[in-house]
């Protein structure tokens, strides 16, 4: 959720190219429009990608046969043992719960950006460097509050997507699994993969967003719209290129985030190691066991659509959105 927000940051970065000429910064936009719009546009992608979720996720977390099976054929097994309700399952918990998450991580992104690139202004930087730090200041804050909210978010989810595999604990809905997790494990179960998320979130924010900058600015270069272009894009192709660069660059980011994804999930989800509490080296451990170096890319498939379809309806939803909540002139 915060990745959406940065992509409003990101734009002042591409300086020179033609894209600049559509940015809409902050200040013009009215705020209580921006969520309201954005929590109705933002939710209903969430809903066309979340399939590909509950796949990735069963994939990740089952043994024996499944877990080898296609997403093709994992989705097909879904609809013939539940239906279209289970390949939406955990869906309204994480649609409803998202909603102030997403107005916290845009806000916390907002806020921190500007103190940064105030605070920037006593140091003998260029306004590139400035706007560099100042994002990249914004979006680790961004990512420490958003963790803290949308982790324990994850892990409801997940359970309730995973209920029903061979192992896995049955749950009469959200409150369910966390009456189950805080009895069993306390607070702390909540927050299982936190620590891998936080190490491993803000890179893999970093490798999207230096893929869609990289493929940004090829795509236009290769269009003509130089540093010196007189050129100004029409609405279509702002659209075309930014939909393009979003799809490369959640290509790119789930081949090399995957594994850590696979063991984040597995993290979360999974009870059955014995005694002890679940950590990183024995989850990694037992899945290494069950399917060796392969086994880390397990929902490589589903991650893949919904990664690279997440990148690109994603740039397009928010550029749409920011254009729907202008202030008025």
């Amino acid at each position: 959720m915060a990745a959406a927000a940065a992509a409003e940051t990101s734009e002042a970065s591409t300086a020179g190219l033609a894209l600049a000429e559509a940015n809409i910064n902050w200040q013009r936009l009215d705020k209580t429009r921006f969520h309201v719009i954005g929590a109705i546009l933002f939710t209903a992608q969430q809903g066309v990608l979340h399939p590909t979720a509950v796949v990735k996720t069963r994939m990740q977390v089952a043994e024996g046969g499944l877990s080898h099976m296609s997403g093709f054929s994992v989705f097909r097994r879904i609809l013939r043992s539940d239906g279209i309700p289970g390949a939406f399952r955990g869906f309204g918990t994480s649609a409803v719960g998202a909603l102030p998450g997403r107005v916290f991580a845009l806000t916390s992104l907002e806020v921190s950006k500007e103190m940064a690139f105030k605070y920037s202004e006593h140091f003998d930087m260029s306004e590139a460097s400035r706007i560099a730090v100042a994002n990249g200041i914004a979006g680790l804050v961004s990512s420490i509050f958003s963790s803290a909210y949308f982790v324990p978010l994850d892990v409801i989810c997940q359970r309730l997507m995973a209920q029903g595999l061979p192992g896995m604990a049955t749950y009469r809905g959200p409150f369910d699994v966390i009456s189950k997790v805080v009895r069993t494990e306390g607070i702390r179960g909540l927050y299982r993969g936190f620590g891998i998320t936080m190490l491993t979130q803000s890179p893999a924010s970093a490798l999207w967003w230096s893929a869609y900058g990289g493929a940004q600015h090829a795509i236009w270069r290769s269009l003509g719209y130089g540093i010196d272009s007189q050129k100004k894009p029409s609405q279509s192709e702002l659209v075309v290129v930014q939909a393009t660069a979003g799809t490369i660059a959640g290509a790119c980011s789930s081949i090399i985030t995957t594994p850590i994804d696979t063991i984040k999930t597995r993290l979360q989800v999974m009870d059955n190691y014995g005694r002890g509490r679940p950590s990183v080296m024995k989850t990694t451990r037992v899945l290494l066991e069950e399917d060796g170096w392969r086994g880390f890319y397990r929902g490589f498939g589903p991650r893949f659509l919904n990664m690279s379809l997440w990148g690109t309806s994603m740039i397009v939803t928010y550029e749409l959105i920011k254009r729907l909540s202008v202030k008025p002139e």
